[in-house]
């Protein structure tokens, strides 16, 4: 929960140069650098985040007001509000007693982004990569994120996710986000309905402070800030989510699954009906290559990172390192007590050639295909020689389809290199 965000206008993105690992290393940590910096004691983004806290516990809040939760004969004192700040803030870590005010909470929060920062191993991405991984996402529906399992599927558990470019997303109250990197933990989800505690992973979106969406009133507090002597950082933390890390619902079946989801929907429409107070016309202009991303559910988050993860898993993606980006090797750069060095290698995200299969029959004429394509999450009965058994596990999202063709999603092609 969580997806706050200012109603930026967009404008044109700078097209000019190609993507370079080295350039897109560099820039990711100068960028992790000063948003570092400009975080501490920043009062602005305290102010955007309370902001963003009180907004969402107020929706949440008055959605549980009228649900079957309002309805229960004996009900504890305040169950509502508990119910809010848990799936608010409980979903992301943070442990009861519950804060006092929206303040406190993002006190919590900015404590947490900034250990983030200090923690993450920096990862950038291809634009193929990249493409594949919103390819991929499209595939997902709401409830396929629960089958996340984070000691499978995540292989590094506390990254910061640079993007080639920002993705520009249409929020559930017409306002506009411009995402330019994602960040995500390993925590301990504290909920109450039931009293429960889960593995989960935080995720955290940065907004990109001088990206395509820029309306009035951003370049006013962007301005305003600077000349306090306390600059927005560039990457500016917005959104922040909960996952449950658990496999909690690997073994439920497409029905249970189907259901689940469109219960998430029924919930984000109520949400998005109580936020119609601060609701924004979304801007026609500015479309560029690529569009925008429509989030009525507010799951686009969710949806990313689970296929980033995914694909990384399963190779469909190759993990790499930059050359020469920070001028610090690997063996050179060991932190104690989790801190990470200034100065750590970046991991490159590219899009992995496919291996052959060692199955396919020697000599059969295979079909040609001209396009590559996202695979949806789907069920198969695996079978485990060790236990001479067959399981039943989900697969995908993958993508599928000659390396060096262009990938296909539904009428859009995005061009993929090799």
């Amino acid at each position: 929960m969580g997806k706050a965000s200012r109603g930026k206008r967009e404008r044109s993105r700078d097209r000019a140069g190609q993507w370079t690992a080295t350039d897109a290393a560099r820039t990711a940590l100068r960028l992790r650098e000063v948003t570092q910096r400009c975080m501490t004691g920043n009062a602005w983004v305290q102010m955007t985040l309370a902001s963003n806290m009180d907004n969402v516990l107020r929706d949440l809040y008055g959605v549980l007001l009228s649900s079957d939760l309002a309805d229960m004969a004996e009900k504890p004192e305040g169950i509502e509000r508990d119910a809010a700040l848990s799936m608010a803030l409980g979903k992301q870590g943070y442990r009861p007693p519950w804060p006092q005010s929206a303040g406190e909470a993002a006190s919590w929060q900015i404590r947490q982004i900034g250990k983030l920062l200090r923690q993450a191993e920096v990862l950038v991405i291809s634009p193929a990569a990249h493409a594949a991984v919103m390819a991929a996402a499209a595939t997902l529906e709401p409830a396929d994120v629960s089958t996340l399992d984070r000691d499978r599927d995540i292989l590094v558990p506390t990254g910061l996710l640079v993007l080639p470019e920002p993705v520009v997303v249409v929020n559930r109250t017409g306002s506009l986000s411009d995402i330019k990197a994602f960040g995500w933990q390993f925590i301990t989800q504290h909920q109450i309905l039931p009293t429960a505690q889960y593995p989960g992973v935080r995720v955290t979106t940065f907004m990109d402070r001088d990206g395509p969406v820029q309306p009035d009133g951003w370049r006013q507090v962007v301005s305003q800030a600077r000349a306090s002597g306390s600059p927005l950082p560039p990457l500016m933390p917005d959104g922040i989510y909960g996952l449950r890390g658990d496999a909690c619902l690997a073994e439920e079946s497409p029905e249970l699954l189907a259901d689940l989801s469109d219960r998430h929907r029924q919930l984000q429409k109520a949400l998005t009906h109580a936020s119609q107070w601060r609701a924004d016309p979304v801007p026609e202009t500015g479309e560029w290559a690529g569009g925008r991303v429509e989030d009525p559910y507010d799951d686009f988050v969710c949806r990313y990172m689970f296929a980033f993860w995914r694909l990384n898993a399963q190779g469909v993606t190759a993990v790499g390192r930059s050359q020469n980006a920070s001028g610090v090797s690997a063996a050179a750069s060991s932190g104690v007590d989790g801190a990470v060095p200034r100065d750590p290698d970046v991991r490159v995200i590219r899009l992995a050639a496919p291996s052959p299969r060692s199955s396919d029959p020697a000599g059969e004429t295979k079909r040609v295909f001209h396009h590559r394509w996202p695979v949806r999450m789907h069920k198969v009965r695996q079978w485990y020689p060790s236990r001479q058994e067959h399981k039943v596990i989900w697969r995908g999202p993958y993508i599928k389809g000659p390396a060096d063709a262009p990938l296909m999603m539904g009428e859009k092609a995005y061009l993929v290199d090799s």
